[in-house]
């Protein structure tokens, strides 16, 4: 189900926050990993190693969180970013793509622009759930023409169902599964 074998050390760096941000959610917060630097350099570094040899164009991040991990990816890997932003956000001529989580429905915009037709993407999010958020993503960026060799998280909550939502055969990479 999973590519998470061991526990690493920076996974204590992520705490649980309780009916957030409506009761009956248990949010997974990664900001205590991201305010330790080695630990949040460990977390990248293996979150980039699934994608070092693939001849990746661009990490496409998803707002808000999937910015901060898909950034340092970038940058890790020596690529472009690419952000996906909720609306309103990006000016210019966008895509947009709607879609529904646990807890209420959204919409994702990417500029129409932001990438060539062809171009090698990871998309990263922080947390997959549901798969909402992840699956319109997915959906939005191959309207660009672009070749998406698979997506990246840095948590998976295993007894949401994200993972059923993902596109059979495109890959799936999670560091921790709770």
């Amino acid at each position: 189900m999973t590519d998470a074998h061991v526990e690493p050390q920076w996974a204590s760096r992520l705490r649980d926050i309780a009916d957030f941000p409506k009761p009956g959610i248990l949010f997974k917060d990664i900001m205590p990993l991201l305010a330790d630097g080695d630990d949040f350099r460990a977390a990248i570094q293996a979150m980039s190693a699934r994608w070092r040899d693939l001849r990746l164009d661009a990490v496409v991040g998803i707002e808000s969180r999937g910015f901060i991990l898909g950034a340092a990816m970038a940058l890790e890997l020596g690529v472009g970013f690419v952000p996906v932003r909720k609306p309103g956000k990006l000016p210019g001529k966008v895509l947009r793509e709607e879609y529904t989580l646990e807890y209420r429905s959204d919409c994702i915009e990417v500029h129409a622009d932001a990438l060539p037709a062809g171009a090698r993407v990871a998309i990263i999010d922080d947390v997959l759930a549901t798969g909402g958020t992840l699956v319109a993503a997915l959906s939005l960026v191959r309207r660009l023409g672009v070749d998406v060799v698979g997506a990246g998280v840095l948590v998976e909550l295993d007894g949401l169902g994200g993972r059923g939502r993902w596109e059979a055969g495109l890959p799936l990479h999670t560091e921790l599964v709770y």
